[in-house]
């Protein structure tokens, strides 16, 4: 399996993060990419740099000012007075009834969900080359491989076409699944993060050539906590074409698996060309981020239950957080993918 990382992604090494009304330490280090390349080599994988992909990608999926906000924005903040190491918002606006302003603070509300995802002075760098990466394993599929990887940082799944949210800036699930329609006609995205994928949801929420479907804890009492009932089923053209399983928190491997068995028939349904699987492992019993209670083992059935399915597949890491079991888990979910 070709599996794709960039070194630039550990330039993106955020601080800030607020939780229950305290500043936290924020946990999108670049040391988890140590840990899911100690997973990687375990199992005998190895990386390489992806090209840089076409502009134009991003702007397939994301809106225009969203990603000139997101390219600009730390640059800008340094000319506000005595500003902080890293954009994060401090007011966000009703967006129904509001007029896109002028003012970067106010852009930043604007442009930024939450203040778990701060721009810091190479974030946009590391965003970019994370969708390098993205779009390399798309395109690794494109040319028949079966399979590609490629280790994003920052993941993406919480980032919509203007708002970037839950450690996440741009989407290289999202820019990878647009990428692969201009080559085929229907798409599926599986997302079995522990989080919604609720931003790559709102980019194709009203599509019928891409199929959504994200398996994740309850989101009644957990993030994104707006998002991700089993209601939303798309809008549009796209009404049935969106497919959430939330599962009550401190699932366990059993009711995990019965919902990949239930989303996989959902997809085979379906029938698409192409299969973009948003790789999160912050399922697992010991992830800090705990919403759910799957095992290593379980990511091992897992892999093998998807790979079963027989669909060019492109892996996009999204989230998997600092416990010593990561490394085993991509480990486990990618030796069951690859039956090895």
């Amino acid at each position: 399996m070709r599996c794709f990382y960039a070194q630039d992604s550990a330039l993106h090494d955020p601080s800030f993060r607020l939780t229950h009304g305290r500043v936290a330490a924020n946990a999108e280090s670049p040391r988890r990419a140590e840990l899911l390349l100690q997973g990687l080599h375990g199992i005998g994988l190895q990386t390489e740099e992806p090209p840089a992909c076409d502009p134009a990608l991003l702007s397939a999926v994301h809106t225009p000012r969203f990603l000139e906000f997101l390219e600009t924005a730390w640059n800008r903040w340094q000319a506000l007075r005595d500003p902080g190491p890293e954009v994060v918002p401090n007011t966000h606006p009703q967006k129904a009834d509001a007029t896109y302003p002028q003012s970067l603070v106010a852009r930043a509300g604007w442009h930024m969900g939450d203040a778990s995802c701060p721009i810091g002075q190479h974030s946009w760098t590391a965003s970019r080359r994370a969708v390098d990466c993205a779009v390399a394993a798309a395109q690794a599929v494109l040319e028949g491989a079966p399979a590609a990887y490629a280790l994003c940082r920052p993941p993406g799944h919480h980032s919509d076409a203007d708002t970037a949210a839950g450690h996440c800036l741009l989407n290289p699930a999202a820019i990878a699944a647009q990428h692969l329609r201009g080559a085929v006609d229907r798409v599926a995205i599986l997302d079995i993060d522990v989080h919604h994928g609720n931003g790559t949801q709102g980019i194709f929420y009203a599509r019928a050539d891409v199929l959504f479907v994200s398996i994740h804890a309850d989101p009644m009492d957990y993030y994104p906590y707006y998002t991700g009932y089993a209601h939303e089923t798309g809008s549009g053209a796209g009404v049935g074409h969106t497919v959430n399983l939330p599962l009550p928190r401190d699932s366990g491997d059993a009711v995990w698996l019965d919902a990949v068995a239930r989303a996989l028939m959902r997809i085979a349904a379906y029938a698409p060309q192409m299969l973009v699987l948003s790789l999160g492992l912050d399922a697992h019993e010991h992830d800090p981020l705990r919403g759910l209670a799957v095992t290593t083992p379980g990511f091992h059935a897992a892999g093998r239950a998807i790979a079963a399915a027989r669909l060019p597949t492109t892996i996009v890491q999204e989230g998997g957080y600092l416990s010593d079991d990561l490394p085993d888990n991509l480990a486990a979910f990618l030796s069951g993918f690859l039956d090895i």
